[in-house]
C-alpha cells in the first residue's frame, strides 16, 4: 500500500513484549489511519467499562497516509485512549518532528497496553520496540525528559514525554514533544495521566523508512493549485499565531470571560496577538517542513520576568487562563503556559476549572482557607501557584486535578451549573452561545467540549447565520466528517482548512488518490468520516452515553449572553432538543442517540 508502512505494533508494558500485525488494505481504506485506525483498535481491544487507569486500557499513537509526504502540515500524529476525564473515547493530535519520525519506523500505529513495574520509556525502531528504564527521569519536566532521551538515543530520534502531572494522574495531564524550539503538545483528555498510570514516562521513535507516494505528479499538481490560497489564508497565523483570534472574537461578543458570566473582555487588547507580537516576539517556529510557521517563541525583555523565553500562549490558553479568570497580564499568561507545558497539563481544562473556583469563591462556596492560596478574579500570582500545586496534587491542587466537573460536584449541590463543560470536558474559547453551530456541535461531539469535532472556522465567515438553528444539525454532521477524515490522514487543521477546504471537497479525494493510488471518490471519503464518527459513538454508547449526555452547560442553556454584540444569544433546552432530533435522524441513530443496526451494517461496522 502506498502511503503506509503496513504494520501495527502491539506493546504490553506488563510483560515488556511486543508483536507486529499487518495492516490490511481493507482496514486502511475504511479508516485511513490516525484517528480512524486508533478508534478501531481501541474499540476492538479495550474492554467495555474499563477503568481508564487500569492496565487493560490502552494508548494508541497513529499516523496516516500523508504523514511525511510533501502535503503541507503533514507532520502530525494522533494519540487516543479512554479518557480519565470523560471516561469516553478521546483522541488528540500533535505536530513537530515526532510524527514524521514515527512514520519512518514503518509502523502506522503503536498500541500500548499493560503497566510497567517501574518508571520506563518505550523505544520504537524499524525492527520493533524495547521497554527501557526511566527511573532517573521520573519527576522531571517534559522538556528535560525529551532532551535527555534524544541525547541518549541519538539526534535522529524524537521523544514525547509526560511531566509530573501525568505521573500524578492529573485527569487532564498532557504530553509534550520538543524539536528545534518547536513544541508539539498533545493537550486534552488526560492521555498523559493514562501514560503515567502505566509508568510510561515517554515514547521515543527512530527510523529512516521512506513513505512511497503512488502518483507524485498528481500530488504536485494539487499542491501547486492550493499553494496560493494556503499562503493567503494563513497570513494572520504566520504573522501572529493563533493569538490573532482574541481581537475579532472579542469584537463579535464571543470571548468567554469571568467564567462565562459575560462574553466580552474589556482588556482583551492587552493579551491579543498584536500586542503580544509587539512586545514579546522573539522568533517564528514551525513543524517539520510546514510553510506556515504559526508557532512563536516569546522573550520577556524587562521587568520582573526579564530573560524569560517561552512558547507563545495559543488562543485557547489565553482565553482559559486570561479572560475566563479576569486576568489581563500577558506575562502571566506566558509564564503559566510554559509551566503547563513543562509540568504536562492541558491549559483549557485547567483554566476553566480555575474559573469555576473564582466564581465559587465569589459565592462563598469556597474560601481562601480552603485553597491555601490567595486567589480570585484577576489574581495571576495565585493562578501561577495553583498551576504548580495541581501538577503535583499538593494541597487544593489535588482537588483541581480532578477537573471542573468532579470538583464542582463536591463543592456545592448547585456546583455543576457553573461549570463550562460537556461530557466533563471543559469547553474551549469558541462560544457555545454565540455560535449556534457549536451548540449542537459540542452537544454531540465524541470528545465532549472540543472544537476539533465540529469546527468553528466556517461560522466566523461573513454572512453565516450564527444565531439560527436552521441547517445547524446538518452543518455539524458535515463538519464532523471533515474533522474525522482530517485527523485520520493526519493533517494540520490550519493547512487543511485554508488550503484544501473547510469541508470534505474534491481536493481531499484527489490527495488520497495521489498518495495511495486508490480510486477514492469524494462520496467514499465522506463515508470514511461517517464510519469513524459512528465507531466513536458506538464506543461511547458501550460506556453508557445516551441522549441525556448530549447536552450543554447549564449557563449556555439558561443564561443568555448579557451584553455586547452577541447579547441575548443562548441555546435553550427546547432548541437543543429539536436540533438533537434532526441530528439523530440525519445520522440514522435512534431517539437515544444509538446508531441503528441498519446504519451499522451500511457502514460495515460489525
Amino acid at each position: 500500500m502506498k502511503g503506509y508502512g503496513g504494520r501495527v505494533l502491539f506493546v504490553d508494558l506488563g510483560t515488556g513484549t511486543a508483536r507486529q500485525e499487518a495492516l490490511d488494505e481493507r482496514s486502511a481504506r475504511a479508516y485511513l489511519g490516525g484517528n480512524g485506525l486508533a478508534a478501531r483498535l481501541l474499540y476492538d481491544h479495550v474492554p467495555a467499562r474499563t477503568d481508564p487507569f487500569a492496565p487493560t486500557n490502552a494508548v494508541v499513537f497513529a499516523v496516516g497516509p500523508i504523514t511525511d509526504t510533501t502535503v503541507p502540515g503533514n507532520s502530525r500524529a494522533c494519540v487516543a485512549t479512554k479518557s480519565p476525564l470523560t471516561d469516553l473515547f478521546f483522541d488528540s493530535t500533535f505536530g513537530g518532528r515526532f510524527p514524521a519520525t514515527l512514520k519512518r519506523t514503518g509502523f502506522d500505529a503503536i498500541f500500548i497496553t499493560g503497566r510497567a513495574a517501574r518508571p520506563s520509556y518505550l523505544l520504537v525502531t524499524e525492527t520493533g520496540a524495547e521497554v527501557k528504564p526511566a527511573t532517573e527521569l521520573w519527576g522531571g519536566t517534559t522538556r528535560d525528559t525529551v532532551h535527555a532521551l534524544v541525547a541518549s538515543e541519538g539526534a535522529d530520534a524524537d521523544a514525547i514525554a509526560i511531566g509530573p502531572a501525568g505521573e500524578q494522574r492529573v485527569r487532564f495531564a498532557a504530553m509534550a514533544h520538543y524539536w528545534r524550539n518547536r513544541e508539539g503538545v498533545s493537550g486534552r483528555g488526560g492521555v498523559g495521566a493514562v501514560l503515567g498510570s502505566k509508568h510510561l514516562k515517554a515514547v521515543v521513535v527512530r527510523g529512516a523508512r521512506k513513505t512511497e507516494v503512488a502518483d507524485t505528479a498528481a500530488l504536485k499538481a494539487l499542491l501547486d493549485e492550493t499553494r496560493e490560497p494556503l499562503k493567503t489564508g494563513t497570513q494572520a497565523l504566520s504573522t501572529y499565531g493563533t493569538s490573532f483570534l482574541v481581537g475579532p472574537i472579542n469584537a463579535l461578543g464571543g470571548l468567554g470571560s469571568f467564567n462565562l458570566k459575560t462574553e466580552t473582555f474589556a482588556e482583551a487588547g492587552a493579551v491579543g496577538g498584536e500586542a503580544m507580537k509587539a512586545h514579546y516576539h522573539d522568533r517564528d517556529t514551525t513543524c517539520l517542513k510546514c510553510p506556515v510557521a504559526c508557532g512563536k517563541q516569546y522573550a520577556i525583555g524587562e521587568g520582573e520576568f526579564a530573560g524569560t523565553k517561552a512558547k507563545m500562549p495559543e488562543y485557547e490558553t489565553i482565553f482559559a487562563l486570561g479572560p475566563m479568570l479576569g486576568i489581563a497580564n500577558p506575562e502571566a499568561l506566558i509564564l503559566a503556559n510554559d509551566l503547563c507545558d513543562l509540568l504536562g497539563m492541558d491549559t483549557i481544562s485547567l483554566g476553566v476549572t480555575l474559573a469555576f473556583v473564582c466564581e465559587a469563591l465569589e459565592r462563598g462556596w469556597l474560601t481562601t482557607a480552603d485553597l491555601g492560596v490567595d486567589f480570585g478574579w484577576g489574581n495571576w500570582r495565585g493562578m501561577l501557584r495553583l498551576v504548580e500545586l495541581t501538577a503535583r496534587r499538593e494541597g487544593f491542587g489535588a482537588r483541581l486535578a480532578e477537573g471542573a466537573w468532579r470538583l464542582a460536584e463536591r463543592v456545592h449541590p448547585e456546583g455543576t451549573k457553573l461549570v463550562y463543560a460537556v461530557k466533563r470536558l471543559e469547553l474551549p474559547a469558541h462560544s457555545a452561545r454565540a455560535l449556534k453551530g457549536l451548540s449542537i456541535g459540542y452537544a454531540t461531539a465524541t470528545r465532549g467540549g472540543s472544537h476539533h469535532d465540529t469546527r468553528p472556522t466556517p461560522q466566523y465567515a461573513q454572512g453565516f447565520d450564527r444565531r439560527g438553528t436552521k441547517g445547524k444539525p446538518a452543518f455539524a454532521v458535515r463538519s464532523q466528517h471533515f474533522t474525522a477524515v482530517g485527523d485520520s490522514l493526519v493533517m494540520c487543521r490550519f493547512t487543511a482548512e485554508r488550503g484544501f477546504g473547510l469541508f470534505l471537497e474534491e481536493p481531499y479525494a484527489r490527495m488520497v488518490r495521489a498518495v495511495t493510488g486508490w480510486d477514492m471518490t469524494l462520496e467514499a471519503l465522506e463515508r470514511v468520516g461517517e464510519r469513524i464518527i459512528n465507531l466513536e459513538r458506538l464506543f461511547n454508547v458501550r460506556e453508557g452515553v445516551r441522549r441525556a449526555e448530549d447536552t450543554l452547560p447549564w449557563r449556555v442553556m439558561h443564561e443568555p449572553i448579557p451584553e455586547g454584540p452577541s447579547a441575548g444569544a443562548y441555546c435553550p433546552p427546547d432548541e437543543l432538543r429539536a436540533m438533537l432530533d434532526e441530528y439523530y435522524a440525519l445520522r440514522g441513530w435512534d431517539g437515544e442517540g444509538i446508531p441503528t443496526a441498519v446504519r451499522v451494517d451500511a457502514l460495515d461496522l460489525r
